[in-house]
Protein backbone atom coordinates (compact mmCIF):
# COMPACT_ATOMS: atom_id res chain seq x y z
CA UNK A 1 0.00 0.00 0.00
CA UNK A 2 1.48 3.35 -1.07
CA UNK A 3 1.91 6.45 1.00
CA UNK A 4 -0.96 8.89 1.32
CA UNK A 5 0.13 12.35 0.23
CA UNK A 6 -1.63 15.58 1.15
CA UNK A 7 -0.93 18.64 -1.00
CA UNK A 8 -0.65 22.23 0.19
CA UNK A 9 -0.90 25.05 -2.40
CA UNK A 10 0.98 28.22 -1.42
CA UNK A 11 2.48 31.32 -2.93
CA UNK A 12 6.28 31.35 -3.20
CA UNK A 13 6.79 33.26 0.06
CA UNK A 14 4.40 31.03 2.00
CA UNK A 15 6.06 27.92 0.63
CA UNK A 16 9.50 29.22 1.52
CA UNK A 17 8.42 30.00 5.09
CA UNK A 18 6.78 26.60 5.54
CA UNK A 19 9.92 24.81 4.36
CA UNK A 20 12.33 27.08 6.25
CA UNK A 21 10.51 26.82 9.59
CA UNK A 22 9.27 23.25 8.98
CA UNK A 23 5.83 23.98 10.32
CA UNK A 24 2.16 23.83 9.41
CA UNK A 25 -0.43 26.59 9.63
CA UNK A 26 -3.75 25.98 11.39
CA UNK A 27 -6.49 28.60 10.95
CA UNK A 28 -9.60 29.10 13.05
CA UNK A 29 -12.74 27.61 11.51
CA UNK A 30 -14.46 31.01 11.46
CA UNK A 31 -11.83 32.57 9.19
CA UNK A 32 -12.34 30.79 5.87
CA UNK A 33 -13.33 32.64 2.70
CA UNK A 34 -16.50 30.63 2.10
CA UNK A 35 -19.22 32.18 4.33
CA UNK A 36 -20.95 28.78 4.61
CA UNK A 37 -17.80 26.98 5.73
CA UNK A 38 -18.24 25.40 9.19
CA UNK A 39 -21.37 27.50 9.68
CA UNK A 40 -24.08 26.42 12.17
CA UNK A 41 -26.65 27.39 9.52
CA UNK A 42 -26.04 23.92 8.10
CA UNK A 43 -28.32 22.63 10.85
CA UNK A 44 -32.02 23.09 11.55
CA UNK A 45 -32.54 23.97 15.21
CA UNK A 46 -36.31 24.49 15.01
CA UNK A 47 -37.60 20.97 15.83
CA UNK A 48 -37.04 21.11 19.57
CA UNK A 49 -38.29 17.95 21.32
CA UNK A 50 -41.16 18.08 23.79
CA UNK A 51 -40.15 18.10 27.47
CA UNK A 52 -42.27 17.49 30.52
CA UNK A 53 -43.69 20.75 31.85
CA UNK A 54 -41.75 22.47 29.04
CA UNK A 55 -38.60 22.26 31.13
CA UNK A 56 -36.03 23.17 30.03
CA UNK A 57 -38.00 25.61 27.86
CA UNK A 58 -37.88 25.09 24.10
CA UNK A 59 -36.33 28.50 23.52
CA UNK A 60 -33.52 27.59 25.88
CA UNK A 61 -32.84 24.25 24.17
CA UNK A 62 -32.87 25.87 20.72
CA UNK A 63 -30.44 28.56 21.84
CA UNK A 64 -28.23 25.98 23.55
CA UNK A 65 -28.01 23.92 20.35
CA UNK A 66 -27.09 26.97 18.27
CA UNK A 67 -24.57 28.11 20.89
CA UNK A 68 -22.97 24.67 21.20
CA UNK A 69 -22.35 24.52 17.45
CA UNK A 70 -21.04 28.09 17.35
CA UNK A 71 -18.68 27.36 20.24
CA UNK A 72 -17.49 24.22 18.47
CA UNK A 73 -16.67 26.35 15.45
CA UNK A 74 -14.90 29.00 17.55
CA UNK A 75 -12.69 26.43 19.30
CA UNK A 76 -11.60 24.55 16.19
CA UNK A 77 -8.47 25.16 14.11
CA UNK A 78 -7.99 23.55 10.70
CA UNK A 79 -5.22 23.02 8.17
CA UNK A 80 -6.47 22.45 4.62
CA UNK A 81 -5.00 20.24 1.90
CA UNK A 82 -5.91 18.75 -1.44
CA UNK A 83 -5.66 15.16 -2.68
CA UNK A 84 -4.26 16.41 -6.01
CA UNK A 85 -1.21 18.46 -7.01
CA UNK A 86 -2.18 19.27 -10.61
CA UNK A 87 -5.45 21.16 -10.31
CA UNK A 88 -5.50 24.04 -12.80
CA UNK A 89 -7.96 25.95 -10.66
CA UNK A 90 -6.01 25.49 -7.43
CA UNK A 91 -2.75 26.63 -9.04
CA UNK A 92 -4.53 29.61 -10.56
CA UNK A 93 -6.25 31.07 -7.53
CA UNK A 94 -3.76 30.15 -4.81
CA UNK A 95 -0.63 31.50 -6.48
CA UNK A 96 -1.24 32.29 -10.15
CA UNK A 97 1.09 29.41 -11.11
CA UNK A 98 3.97 31.42 -9.58
CA UNK A 99 4.10 29.52 -6.30
CA UNK A 100 4.38 25.95 -5.06
CA UNK A 101 2.48 22.87 -4.05
CA UNK A 102 4.05 20.94 -1.16
CA UNK A 103 3.36 17.23 -0.78
CA UNK A 104 3.26 15.92 2.79
CA UNK A 105 3.25 12.32 3.96
CA UNK A 106 -0.09 12.01 5.74
CA UNK A 107 0.92 9.19 8.10
CA UNK A 108 4.20 10.87 9.12
CA UNK A 109 2.37 14.17 9.59
CA UNK A 110 -0.30 12.74 11.89
CA UNK A 111 2.27 10.80 13.90
CA UNK A 112 4.38 13.91 14.32
CA UNK A 113 1.46 16.10 15.43
CA UNK A 114 0.10 13.46 17.81
CA UNK A 115 3.51 13.08 19.39
CA UNK A 116 3.48 16.82 20.12
CA UNK A 117 0.02 16.55 21.76
CA UNK A 118 -0.93 19.67 19.87
CA UNK A 119 -4.41 20.33 21.24
CA UNK A 120 -7.29 19.16 23.41
CA UNK A 121 -7.73 16.43 20.81
CA UNK A 122 -5.02 14.89 18.65
CA UNK A 123 -5.19 16.37 15.13
CA UNK A 124 -7.09 14.03 12.87
CA UNK A 125 -7.72 13.94 9.12
CA UNK A 126 -11.17 14.11 7.52
CA UNK A 127 -12.20 14.37 3.89
CA UNK A 128 -14.56 17.20 3.00
CA UNK A 129 -18.00 16.19 1.73
CA UNK A 130 -19.60 18.28 -1.00
CA UNK A 131 -23.34 18.65 -1.28
CA UNK A 132 -26.15 21.08 -1.72
CA UNK A 133 -26.72 22.52 1.73
CA UNK A 134 -30.51 22.21 1.61
CA UNK A 135 -32.21 20.21 3.14
CA UNK A 136 -30.63 21.02 6.46
CA UNK A 137 -29.81 18.40 9.05
CA UNK A 138 -32.30 18.23 11.93
CA UNK A 139 -30.08 18.98 14.91
CA UNK A 140 -32.36 17.50 17.58
CA UNK A 141 -33.85 14.48 15.82
CA UNK A 142 -31.14 13.28 13.45
CA UNK A 143 -28.35 13.51 16.06
CA UNK A 144 -25.76 14.94 13.67
CA UNK A 145 -22.08 14.65 14.37
CA UNK A 146 -20.29 17.95 14.90
CA UNK A 147 -17.89 16.74 12.21
CA UNK A 148 -20.66 17.44 9.69
CA UNK A 149 -20.31 21.09 10.63
CA UNK A 150 -16.55 21.06 9.98
CA UNK A 151 -16.39 18.96 6.81
CA UNK A 152 -19.37 19.99 4.66
CA UNK A 153 -18.96 22.40 1.74
CA UNK A 154 -21.04 23.41 -1.27
CA UNK A 155 -20.57 21.47 -4.50
CA UNK A 156 -19.00 24.56 -6.09
CA UNK A 157 -15.81 23.63 -4.19
CA UNK A 158 -15.75 19.97 -5.21
CA UNK A 159 -12.76 20.45 -7.52
CA UNK A 160 -10.54 21.09 -4.49
CA UNK A 161 -10.78 17.45 -3.30
CA UNK A 162 -10.05 18.78 0.16
CA UNK A 163 -8.75 16.93 3.20
CA UNK A 164 -8.64 18.70 6.56
CA UNK A 165 -6.47 18.25 9.61
CA UNK A 166 -8.63 19.29 12.54
CA UNK A 167 -7.74 20.05 16.15
CA UNK A 168 -9.75 21.43 19.06
CA UNK A 169 -8.40 24.16 21.34
CA UNK A 170 -4.76 23.93 20.17
CA UNK A 171 -1.94 24.60 22.60
CA UNK A 172 -1.06 28.30 22.57
CA UNK A 173 2.64 27.52 22.77
CA UNK A 174 2.47 26.92 19.01
CA UNK A 175 0.72 30.20 18.25
CA UNK A 176 3.39 32.39 16.70
CA UNK A 177 1.28 35.50 17.29
CA UNK A 178 0.60 36.00 13.58
CA UNK A 179 -1.80 38.86 14.15
CA UNK A 180 -3.06 40.93 11.20
CA UNK A 181 -1.74 44.48 11.12
CA UNK A 182 -5.12 46.00 11.95
CA UNK A 183 -4.98 44.32 15.37
CA UNK A 184 -1.50 45.49 16.29
CA UNK A 185 -1.55 48.01 19.07
CA UNK A 186 -4.98 46.98 20.28
CA UNK A 187 -5.25 46.13 23.94
CA UNK A 188 -7.36 43.07 23.22
CA UNK A 189 -6.92 40.67 20.33
CA UNK A 190 -9.54 38.28 19.00
CA UNK A 191 -7.99 34.88 19.62
CA UNK A 192 -9.63 33.52 16.47
CA UNK A 193 -7.39 35.81 14.41
CA UNK A 194 -4.27 34.02 15.60
CA UNK A 195 -2.82 31.21 13.50
CA UNK A 196 -1.07 28.22 15.05
CA UNK A 197 2.17 26.86 13.59
CA UNK A 198 3.19 23.53 15.14
CA UNK A 199 6.58 22.34 13.93
CA UNK A 200 6.72 19.11 11.93
CA UNK A 201 9.61 16.79 11.17
CA UNK A 202 11.55 16.84 7.91
CA UNK A 203 10.35 13.38 6.89
CA UNK A 204 6.83 14.80 6.55
CA UNK A 205 7.96 16.69 3.44
CA UNK A 206 7.66 14.22 0.56
CA UNK A 207 7.63 16.43 -2.53
CA UNK A 208 7.76 19.99 -3.86
CA UNK A 209 6.06 21.14 -7.08
CA UNK A 210 7.15 24.44 -8.62
CA UNK A 211 4.63 26.51 -10.58
CA UNK A 212 4.91 27.02 -14.31
CA UNK A 213 5.38 30.78 -13.92
CA UNK A 214 7.64 30.72 -10.84
CA UNK A 215 10.52 33.19 -11.01
CA UNK A 216 14.08 31.91 -11.33
CA UNK A 217 14.99 33.60 -8.04
CA UNK A 218 12.10 31.98 -6.11
CA UNK A 219 12.82 28.62 -7.71
CA UNK A 220 16.46 28.66 -6.62
CA UNK A 221 15.57 29.70 -3.06
CA UNK A 222 12.88 27.06 -2.71
CA UNK A 223 15.06 24.23 -4.03
CA UNK A 224 17.89 25.22 -1.71
CA UNK A 225 15.78 25.36 1.45
CA UNK A 226 13.83 22.20 0.54
CA UNK A 227 16.99 20.15 0.03
CA UNK A 228 18.45 21.48 3.26
CA UNK A 229 15.31 20.47 5.14
CA UNK A 230 15.03 17.01 3.58
CA UNK A 231 17.74 15.80 1.18
CA UNK A 232 15.38 13.05 0.00
CA UNK A 233 12.53 15.37 -1.01
CA UNK A 234 11.40 14.96 -4.63
CA UNK A 235 11.23 18.24 -6.55
CA UNK A 236 9.16 18.70 -9.69
CA UNK A 237 8.73 21.48 -12.21
CA UNK A 238 5.14 21.83 -13.35
CA UNK A 239 4.79 21.97 -17.12
CA UNK A 240 2.00 22.10 -19.70
CA UNK A 241 0.70 18.94 -21.33
CA UNK A 242 -0.72 20.48 -24.54
CA UNK A 243 -2.19 17.22 -25.75
CA UNK A 244 -4.46 16.89 -22.74
CA UNK A 245 -4.92 20.53 -21.61
CA UNK A 246 -3.62 19.68 -18.19
CA UNK A 247 -0.58 20.14 -15.97
CA UNK A 248 2.12 17.58 -15.38
CA UNK A 249 5.14 17.50 -13.11
CA UNK A 250 8.62 16.73 -14.42
CA UNK A 251 11.09 15.68 -11.75
CA UNK A 252 14.19 17.85 -11.46
CA UNK A 253 15.55 16.70 -8.08
CA UNK A 254 15.22 13.28 -6.42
Amino acid sequence: MGKSILYKYLDAKGGLMMLYYSNLQFTNATKFNDPFDCHPALFDFSNVPETKYNWPPKDFLKLKGETDMENQRNNTWISCFSKVYDSLLMWAYYNGHKGVCIGLNKEALLECLQYKFFGLYFPFAEEVKYKDIIPKVDYFNEHPSWLELLTTKAKDWEHEQEVRLITIEPAWIDAKRCIPDEFKGEELVDGKEIRHYPSISSDCFESLYLGIKISKEDKEKLIKVAKKLNPNIKIYQMTIDPDALRLKGEIIES
